[in-house]
């Protein structure tokens, strides 16, 4: 635990060498996996990091914390309901915690700021006027997420998200891209110089992501387990997924097969309901959040995995964590045919037409008959994590953006001090 964090630290800090303070407002950390590999990526190169996020329910609670090296300031917060006024709330007070946070923190050479919401440039900009550089990371197109999600069209909060990701872009000094097509938008929309974007891809971590030997008795006396993992809010297409599986019992006369759901959040409710309703009760199976091991455990003996995420304007050119998760161990995948899910899994997927839920039966079907494709898939996939796809490449591109932005425009490797000439914080 921490004990005071005040500026009178500040001295002790800056022997470190620099200092970066990491905001996030939708997630804890570590929870947030991408976030906590961007933190000891800089930690290892020599940084001193801090982290400004909200407390978890279950995990994370802690006030402050010093996990490896990496200081943490949570605060409390509670998630937005009952429509715009509760995302007022819910970001008033997310802002109003940063601030009052980071003023205790002390000046530091790197304000990072992840979104959404496209509101921390408030805060970010506070800090530039104290010196700071602003790096702007953008986990998702909050544009494209409003669409998506609500279904309201380009209504006046509409425009008003459009508004405030043109603020946000102007008051960076560079931008982290989590793919090529976000970047796209970053230039294209954002007005930003290609040179200072910089796609610093998610990847999973290969230490948590190894496989164990598969357990049987998770099929619940079925030949084949599904398995989807992810969040479960209303653009997931989760309820695609289960509707798909109705008809893959119903319309091709598949019931050789039992599935697990893996996941939480704001739509987990309607989807044991759904479920139900479509009499799978006995064939579906919702865990909830669980610990790595049990994942692993359901992951290692899946036969089939399923990104049902529809085609819509966030889901198309987004990069969907748990594709790279199930490539990282070894599952073949069925996915709908989205761009950014090509541009991760390749062959190591089979994709149905947008949207189409018989199809996604098909392509189910198809990979439950063929046990030697199913092999080769996950064999592709774990080969792309470990290439092109690996977060050694990613960390390259994160230092060489932190050089960007504090005007050094070599990359310092990350393990290596680097140009502070202090040893990494262990």
């Amino acid at each position: 635990m921490l004990g005071d964090t005040s500026s009178g630290d500040t001295a002790g800090d800056e022997r470190q060498g620099r200092r970066a303070l990491i905001l996030v407002e939708n997630l804890s950390v570590p929870f947030d996996r991408r976030v906590w590999q961007e933190c000891t990526t800089l930690r290892d190169a020599g940084w001193t990091v801090h982290v400004i996020c909200p407390r978890g329910s279950k995990r994370d609670t802690e006030p402050e914390a010093e996990i490896d090296g990496v200081r943490i300031h949570r605060y409390p917060l509670r998630a937005a309901t009952g429509g715009p006024a509760g995302y007022l709330r819910e970001y008033g007070a997310a802002l109003w915690h940063t601030v009052r946070l980071a003023r205790g923190i002390g000046p530091v050479d790197v304000v990072h700021a992840c979104n959404p919401p496209d509101l921390l440039f408030l805060p970010a900009r506070w800090l530039k006027r104290r010196g700071a550089r602003f790096v702007f990371d953008q986990h998702d197109l909050v544009p494209e997420l409003y669409l998506s999600r609500f279904g309201r069209g380009e209504d006046l909060l509409y425009r008003a998200v459009c508004a405030l990701e043109r603020l946000t872009y102007r008051a960076a000094d560079v931008v982290l891209a989590t793919n090529e097509s976000y970047r796209d938008v970053a230039v294209r929309r954002g007005g930003r110089r290609p040179e200072d974007v910089f796609v610093v891809r998610s990847a999973p971590q290969t230490d948590r992501f190894r496989p164990v030997p598969p357990e049987p008795e998770l099929k619940r006396g079925k030949p084949h387990l599904l398995c989807y993992l992810g969040v479960m809010g209303p653009q997931d297409g989760v309820d695609y997924a289960l509707r798909a599986l109705a008809k893959l019992r119903d319309e091709f006369g598949r019931t050789d097969w039992h599935a697990v759901f893996v996941g939480a959040g704001d739509a987990f409710d309607a989807m044991v309901e759904l479920s139900r309703r479509l009499g799978l009760s006995g064939q579906v199976r919702f865990t909830g959040r669980v610990p790595d091991a049990d994942l692993i455990r359901y992951l290692s003996t899946a036969d089939v995995c399923l990104s049902p995420d529809p085609r819509n304007p966030l889901n198309d050119v987004s990069t969907m964590n748990k594709v790279l998760e199930y490539m990282a161990m070894g599952r073949p995948i069925v996915s709908f045919d989205l761009r950014e899910a090509r541009v991760s899994a390749g062959d190591a997927a089979v994709y149905a037409p947008a949207n189409d839920e018989a199809a996604f039966a098909e392509r189910i079907a198809l990979l439950l008959d063929d046990p030697e494709r199913r092999a080769r898939m996950g064999r592709i996939g774990q080969e792309r994590i470990n290439g092109r796809l690996s977060w050694r490449n990613s960390q390259a591109s994160l230092l060489a953006a932190y050089a960007a932005a504090c005007g050094d425009r070599a990359p310092v490797s990350a393990g290596d001090p680097g140009r502070t000439g202090k040893r990494p914080r262990r």
